[in-house]
């Protein structure tokens, strides 16, 4: 289904596009967009929510629930992931020969109207990237159109449709779903296992993103710092970037906190960054946009600029508030390497404070096939509680539970569910204490239950 061209036909001016899954974020701005070149666009969603609402008000109309009358007039549908064969729009779709198309196959076809698509990818540190792109290059006057799969503060939202000749997209390597974009610059952040209820292995993953790269028109840019990046770049020509001096771009005179540092660029000095968020990680996530800025030609106080407005997106480390004197945060982090970035900017930002951690693990594939992993990371904060596994996609053919975690994690707590989560917060979290929610799932309402008292 890759580059498929026949969707090209489908999506002009004054044809009917019918949305399966509209509310959804990415979907909502697929729909703003194609509205915005001028197709007539309706869709539907499991339910009514503020996006539903949104798009009633942009003058798309959405059907709540599904069936099979609610595609009437379409000449194609386009569906969230979640919509399968057995939805009845789809199903009556394919009744009819109406051509069914993913969402990612839209966005793919969509960018190659632009004369920079900036995509970035990566096991890890997309959202956050994306949005420190997004912050320079409305900086620097671009007018994006851009697609992050969270929460920015600065739009208010987690897109932004623009009138520029720029794109930029958080591109996902799932089911090999980036291989349908058409990217003039492509972003490596780094590559590590995940997603392996798709993909065989690491090897496997690293063919994925070796085709993607290979998509860029304009330039590729990846990290030297990570040897599988630089394993699954072989072959390709791109510009590194990373910590290490021995890459194109790189950091010099880093500050202890990871927050201040100049850029360096081929040798040259090209800006100085005071960063408003935490890490290691996130100064290689800066580094990775100003290497795309550079190779933009955008000036280099636009980079300094915009990334000293950025203080993260939603939940990315974002701060919820207090409860009886400790800081409580919520954070996305669900892949080991991911904890161990959070808990060890936390430790580098926030030292000697006790540091409480509520993780709820995504999917049961995913914990099955890095437990071991899971379990080294998880003895690194003073207390754990684990919630249950937030099943996303999948059902639990495996067995598995956050109880098998919790028996090889010494003075960790198995909670089942949410409200024991939030009970157990409420009684042992001290003053002065570091709270994190952490995981992709919903574990954040049990710190927002924590705070609502």
């Amino acid at each position: 289904m890759f580059k498929n061209k026949k969707i090209a036909k489908y999506l002009v001016p004054g044809r009917h596009v019918h949305l399966v899954g509209i509310g959804g974020v990415s979907m909502r701005a697929l729909g703003l967009v194609l509205k915005g070149m001028g197709m007539e666009v309706t869709g539907s969603d499991m339910s009514a929510s503020v996006s539903t609402q949104e798009l009633e008000n942009q003058g798309i109309p959405v059907t709540i629930g599904h069936n099979a009358e609610s595609i009437r007039g379409a000449e194609c549908i386009i569906r969230t992931a979640a919509a399968h064969n057995d939805n009845p729009e789809i199903a009556a779709a394919r009744a009819a020969g109406i051509p069914v198309f993913e969402r990612a196959q839209a966005w793919g076809q969509i960018m190659r109207s632009y004369k920079n698509a900036i995509c970035i990818s990566g096991t890890h540190g997309k959202t956050t990237t994306t949005s420190m792109m997004t912050h320079i290059l409305m900086e620097a006057n671009l007018d994006p159109t851009v697609m992050i799969g969270g929460y920015l503060p600065l739009l208010h939202a987690g897109y932004r449709v623009g009138h520029g000749d720029t794109i930029l997209l958080e591109s996902c390597e799932y089911c090999d779903s980036f291989l349908n974009f058409f990217p003039t610059l492509a972003v490596i952040l780094n590559v590590e296992a995940d997603h392996l209820d798709y993909f065989e292995d690491l090897e496997d993953i690293q063919k994925s993103f070796h085709k993607f790269a290979s998509l860029a028109t304009f330039g590729v840019i990846a990290n030297g710092d990570d040897p599988h990046t630089v394993s699954a770049m072989q072959g390709i020509e791109y510009v590194s970037f990373g910590l290490g001096e021995g890459n194109r771009i790189h950091a010099a005179n880093m500050h202890p906190d990871w927050q201040h540092f100049d850029v360096i660029c081929d040798g040259e000095f090209y800006c100085h960054l005071d960063m408003g968020v935490l890490g290691k990680h996130n100064a290689l996530n800066a580094l990775a946009a100003a290497a795309a800025s550079w190779m933009m030609g955008i000036p280099g106080e636009a980079v300094s600029h915009g990334l000293e407005s950025f203080h993260g997106a939603g939940r990315r480390m974002e701060f919820k508030g207090k409860f009886n004197g400790a800081d409580v945060y919520d954070d996305y982090a669900h892949h080991p390497d991911e904890l161990a970035a959070t808990i060890n900017a936390v430790r580098s930002a926030m030292p000697g404070r006790r540091l409480v951690l509520a993780f709820q693990p995504h999917t049961y594939t995913r914990t099955k096939a890095l437990f071991d992993d899971f379990v080294r990371e998880l003895q690194e904060p003073d207390v754990v509680v684990l919630a249950e596994i937030y099943a996303a996609r999948e059902r639990n053919t495996i067995g598995i539970s956050s109880a098998d975690l919790a028996e090889k994690i010494p003075g960790s707590v198995f909670c089942e569910t949410l409200p024991e989560v939030t009970a157990y917060l409420r009684d042992h979290v001290q003053e002065n204490d570091v709270v994190i929610t952490m995981g992709a799932g919903d574990i954040f309402r049990a710190g927002e239950a924590l705070l609502e008292g």
